[in-house]
This record gives structure tokens, sequence and C-alpha cells, in this order.
């Protein structure tokens, strides 16, 4: 069944591919055409319109009129919690858009292959979450006209697509603020990769808050993983096993925190009262560790419906207001950040 799926979705691409050819226009606009959108020439929608008939071409809306409109969602994984939660808002935002969405990772195939199954679905466009675009990938984007939305893209594109984020650098150097406000003065981060947009901000933002306190950035107490679990583990067993360790740790996600938990749990260490964790995502996982963990909400719902709108502003032919939107986050406080008391 799947397999028929699939043949009958090469098929569509390989006749719409065909079609653009011989209208010696690109796949695109034929696209466009067939979802009937209106920013197409007269006289090219006519011939591509007697293209479509001639070569027998059934739109999937008119052979089944129940069909939901659909968007593609393309992950790196669906493992993290930061994706389960953008997962959800997604999916919510369709719901409230009429849009069924359609989920899939980079893993199983490449950001190019994706913008093809959107395509031969006749899919409205794609949201892709925290992936690395090629340069010939964000061109053809460009070129083409595809309806396309990042959210946290690990490079800002160089080409003109909208991206929806959060305030990162700003939510990481309010984290370190709260620390500081506790009195901790020797504040270790276990941060993101340095490639990755969010976890550069979000370094960024710790350092500034250290040095707008009169701090000095000490690089043994600062290590950088992916927003991982056992990487974050790993950091942190390195940071604590430090002769001066420090009193607290900012974590660039909640996998990454739930690792400065358990390396806590491993070396004896109470959290909070002889380390505090402070922790950014604030997903599920957050208020179920223990101790629940202190944070810097990131506004999932509300990035999920902005993906969406922009998205479904895009594929009715409309530029969106702004290419790049940043969401406001929020500190959760909850029993993984204590004040710092000076034994002696």
């Amino acid at each position: 069944m799947a397999s028929d799926a699939k043949a009958l979705r090469d098929a569509q691409y390989g006749l719409l591919t065909a079609i653009a050819q011989e209208a010696e226009v690109s796949l695109a606009t034929v696209s466009k055409v067939v979802h009937r959108r209106r920013d197409v020439a007269a006289a090219t929608r006519a011939r591509i319109e007697d293209l479509l008939a001639r070569y027998g071409y059934v739109r999937s809306w008119e052979a089944t009129r129940s069909a939901p409109k659909q968007i593609l969602a393309v992950f790196r994984d669906l493992v993290s919690p930061y994706t389960l939660e953008i997962t959800r808002g997604i999916v919510d935002a369709g719901a409230e858009f009429g849009v069924q969405v359609v989920l899939g990772t980079t893993g199983s195939r490449s950001i190019s292959r994706w913008l093809e199954e959107s395509v031969a679905l006749g899919a409205e466009g794609v949201i892709i979450v925290i992936s690395m675009l090629t340069d010939a990938d964000q061109l053809r984007i460009v070129e083409q006209h595809l309806p396309v939305v990042l959210i946290d893209p690990l490079h800002a594109p160089v080409q003109n697509i909208p991206s929806i984020g959060v305030t990162n650098w700003n939510g990481a150097r309010e984290a370190v603020q709260h620390l500081l406000r506790l009195g901790h003065t020797r504040i270790g981060m276990v941060a993101g990769r340095s490639h990755s947009l969010a976890g550069a901000a979000r370094l960024h933002g710790y350092r500034a808050a250290l040095e707008e306190a009169g701090i000095a950035f000490d690089p043994a107490i600062v290590r950088s993983t992916d927003f991982d679990y056992a990487e974050g583990l790993k950091a942190t067993l390195r940071i604590l096993d430090h002769a001066h360790r420090p009193t607290a740790i900012f974590a660039a996600s909640d996998a990454q925190a739930l690792g400065v938990l358990e390396a806590a749990r491993q070396r004896g260490i109470h959290v909070p009262w002889e380390l505090s964790v402070m922790s950014f995502d604030d997903t599920l996982v957050a208020a179920m560790a223990s101790p629940p963990l202190s944070a810097v909400r990131q506004p999932f719902q509300q990035l999920g419906h902005e993906a969406m709108r922009t998205l479904m502003q895009l594929a009715s032919g409309k530029s969106p207001a702004t290419l790049r939107i940043e969401l406001a986050t929020e500190l959760i406080m909850r029993d993984s950040t204590a004040p710092w008391q000076v034994s002696g």
C-alpha cells in the first residue's frame, strides 16, 4: 500500500516535471497553476492548463474532494523533548488553519527530496525545523517560489527565506542574571554548538550577563555539546571535577539540563543547595525532573502558530511582513535553583 502511494507520488512529480519542461517554466510555476494560485500570467496559465488536460492530470482535491490541505513539517529527528513540543505546536496550528501536517526527518531523506515530495503531494508548503539548508536548497526555494518557513535554522539563511525563533540571547542573559541575584558568582554553562544560531546566541547571552556583573569568563567551566542528554552528562562531569567547581550551571536545553542533574547525582552533589541548575526550553520534562527545573520558557504553541500563519501566507502568494520573527521568552522558577550560602 505504501509502495503504491509512493509510486503515485513519483508519477505525479515526474508528470509535473515533464509539463514544466515542455511549457518552459519552473516546476513551482506549474505547481501554482495546479493549486489555482493567481500570481501566474494568464497566457502562461492557459498554456500549462492545456498541458495538464492533455496529459490527463487530475488535481488531488478534485479526485477526492474531502482530502484536506497538507503541509510538510521536516525535523532533524523526532526524539528530543524540544521536537515533541514544536511538533505539538505545529499540529495544533494545523488544526486551527484546517491543514493536515505530514511529519518527516532529514535522517530519512534530504531537504531537497522533501521539497520534491512537497510538490508531488500538492502540499501547501514546508516547515523546516532545526536543519541545515545547503546553498543549492536555499536558491531553489527562492527561485522556484516554494512556500518554506524555517524554525530555529542552524545557520541564518543567505536567501530571503522567512524564519521563526525566540529571543535566545536575552533569555540566556536573564537566566544568568537570576543566578547572579541568588548570589552565585561561579556559574558554569553546558552550551550548544557554536555552529548553531540558537546555541551561539545563548552562550553570548551568558557571557554578557557575566560581563555586566564584572565577572570574568572562565572557559574551564563551559562545555559546548549538542542539545543532548548523554553529551550534557559527560560535559557536566568534567565541569564538576574542576578544582574550583561552579555553584550554579546554566544548560542551553532541557535535555542537557537533565544530564547536569544526573552528573550532580553521580558526584553526590545536592541540587539546589550545593549546585543550582537553570535550563532553557521548558519542555514537559522540565517540570517532571527531580528536582523540577527552573527554565527559560520558549512559547512553543506560538512558534507553531507563527510558522503556520507565515507558511499559509506564502502559499497564497503573499510576501510576509518580515523575514525574521523572534518571540519573547519567559523565566519560570522551580526547585532547581536556590540562593548561594557561603559556608564558613
